[in-house]
């Protein structure tokens, strides 16, 4: 039997000098064998790697993922699969670092989740995604989860097997009931008043300084949002508004299930019919997470306020 040709190695650092030397050895490797290598890892470790690599650097496609990956949701499909769909045929190197010091308890579990997905979203595929964790910054738990979502373990001096992986019980673990606001504004829409729930997202998001654009984006999500329910959840949902933390939320429940855990993370070919409503959201938000269950789906959207 040939092995998996989808590898996925977590890489446990400890300060600049190791995440430096790891980094970049992963980096000139695949370039000496001519595949296609992206980095997204956050900014000042970006920068960090950058400058190591000189004049390499021009031959790796460098991403920030603070922001390409600010949402862990759309970490798959706008910055893994939009990179390795690129090189059909090709053993492609990515270097993904979505979990940092600094992440919010509530992006977290999104991240995790993101993690242990990223196993389904590739198996099969000839990528290498080396996911590094600040072994010394970040919480014990998330080093042990970190075992649970990755196949292979790493640090600077060796590499062993996980006996720990099982990708399948983080994804159920986060999936679990969100906090309840202290304070929001709600609405129960069907097909008759969807464009009234539109309106209740558009004028908080005014009120907290969303113009153009942005203030569009929130708009479309809720509107896919209020489409999926009348679709996919019962006909009918409430939206709930509120903000939390500098952020706009807007929470959308019906009493659908999602029982396909990669939906809203998988590239789609406009060209091609269907839904693409989670996925759009995921694109456009800040932040997303999901709780769902057989009979409810709970679905927030976060959006940071405009500075």
């Amino acid at each position: 039997m040939l092995a998996e040709p989808f590898v996925h190695p977590a890489l446990f650092y400890r300060g600049d000098r190791e995440y430096v030397a790891a980094t970049t050895e992963f980096v000139r490797a695949g370039l000496a064998l001519g595949e296609p290598v992206a980095v997204a890892v956050p900014a000042a470790n970006l920068a960090l790697i950058e400058a190591e690599l000189g004049d390499d650097a021009r031959s790796v496609l460098l991403l920030n993922m603070q922001e390409a990956g600010r949402n862990p949701g759309r970490i798959i499909p706008a910055v893994l699969r939009e990179f390795a769909d690129r090189h059909p045929g090709q053993h492609v190197r990515i270097i993904g670092e979505p979990i940092w010091p600094g992440r919010t308890d509530t992006e977290y579990g999104a991240a995790a989740q993101h993690e242990a997905l990223i196993n389904l979203s590739f198996t099969g595929r000839r990528v290498t995604i080396l996911c590094p964790y600040d072994a010394v910054r970040l919480a014990p738990e998330v080093i042990d989860e970190a075992s649970r979502t990755h196949p292979v373990l790493r640090d600077v001096t060796r590499e062993w097997p996980s006996a720990d992986y099982a990708p399948e019980l983080v994804i159920s673990g986060h999936n679990r009931a969100l906090e309840e606001p202290a304070e929001f504004v709600s609405l129960r829409f069907d097909r008759t008043n969807l464009s009234a729930a539109r309106g209740l997202a558009a004028r908080r998001a005014a009120e907290m300084g969303f113009s153009g654009d942005r203030l569009d984006d929130v708009r479309l999500t809720v509107a896919e949002l209020g489409a999926n329910s009348l679709d996919h959840g019962g006909g009918s949902g409430t939206i709930r508004v509120w903000a939390e933390g500098g952020r706009l939320v807007c929470e959308v429940s019906d009493s659908g299930h999602i029982t396909d855990p990669l939906v809203g993370r998988r590239p789609v070919d406009p060209r091609q019919a269907g839904s693409r409503g989670l996925l759009i959201v995921n694109l456009l938000s800040d932040l997303v997470r999901i709780h769902s269950r057989a009979g409810a789906t709970t679905i927030r959207a976060y959006f940071d306020v405009p500075k």
